[in-house]
C-alpha cells in the first residue's frame, strides 16, 4: 500500500493509492480490512474525484474535507446525516482531492463485537452500508487522517480472485450516471444489489 509518508513503493496489498479513485475502488474489492482487529472482506466501494460534482472535494479544500486532499493512503472520515461516521480511503497525489468510500464488508473477524456494537444479529446487515459499517468497526473522527498501513488499520490482499461488478453510485443527486460503484459479484453483503 502506498501511504502518506511512505517511500512510494506499493506494499504487500498491491494497491497504489496515488492512482485514480475508480481504479482503487475496483481493486479494493476482495481485500480484507480490519480496524482494531475487527472487520472483513470489502465487497462494495464507491469512487469520488475532485472533478466529480458529487464529491466532497468538488468545491475545494475546507476544514471538513482537508484530509481528502492528501497525502494518499489515509483515512478520510466524515459524519453522514449528523449520525453515522463513514470511512473513505484517500487517493491520487497530494492536493488533488479524491477518495473511495468503503460501502460494505462481508464480516469475518470480530463478528460478536460487531453484533454488540450494532445490536444486530444478522451478519448480512452488520456492515451493509457505510453507516452500518462505521458503527460495526467503531469508526470515529479520531481516525481521520490516520495512515492505512499502520494500526488500527490492516488492509491485506484476498487469496481468491474475485469478479467485480460496477454500477451507478447510491444516495447522490449529482453525477448519478457515473458507474463508480464497485462490488463483489453475487455477494449477499452489499448494501444494495447490482443490476
Amino acid at each position: 500500500m502506498r501511504a502518506a509518508g511512505a517511500s512510494g513503493a506499493a506494499g504487500l496489498t498491491g494497491i497504489d493509492f496515488t492512482r485514480d479513485s475508480s481504479e482503487v475502488g475496483r481493486r479494493l474489492i476482495g481485500m480484507t480490512l480490519l480496524v482494531g482487529g475487527v472487520g472483513g472482506v470489502i465487497v462494495e466501494t464507491e469512487a469520488y474525484d475532485r472533478e466529480d460534482p458529487a464529491s466532497h472535494s468538488f468545491s475545494g479544500p475546507t476544514p471538513r474535507n482537508a484530509v481528502m486532499f492528501g497525502p494518499p493512503g489515509r483515512a478520510y472520515i466524515y459524519l453522514s446525516y449528523g449520525i453515522y461516521w463513514c470511512l473513505n480511503f484517500v487517493c491520487r497525489e497530494a492536493g488533488h482531492g479524491a477518495g473511495v468510500l468503503i460501502r460494505a464488508l462481508e464480516p469475518t473477524t470480530g463478528i460478536s463485537l460487531m453484533i454488540k456494537r450494532r445490536r444486530q444479529a444478522d451478519p448480512r446487515l452488520l456492515c451493509a452500508g457505510p453507516g452500518r459499517l462505521g458503527q460495526a468497526l467503531a469508526i470515529t473522527r479520531k481516525l481521520n487522517g490516520k495512515c492505512l498501513d499502520v494500526p488500527p488499520f490492516s488492509l491485506t490482499a484476498g487469496s481468491v480472485r474475485r469478479r467485480v461488478v460496477c454500477g451507478p453510485r447510491i444516495g447522490i443527486s449529482k453525477a448519478v450516471d457515473r458507474p463508480w460503484r464497485f462490488g463483489l459479484a453475487g455477494s449477499p453483503y452489499v448494501s444494495r444489489p447490482f443490476r
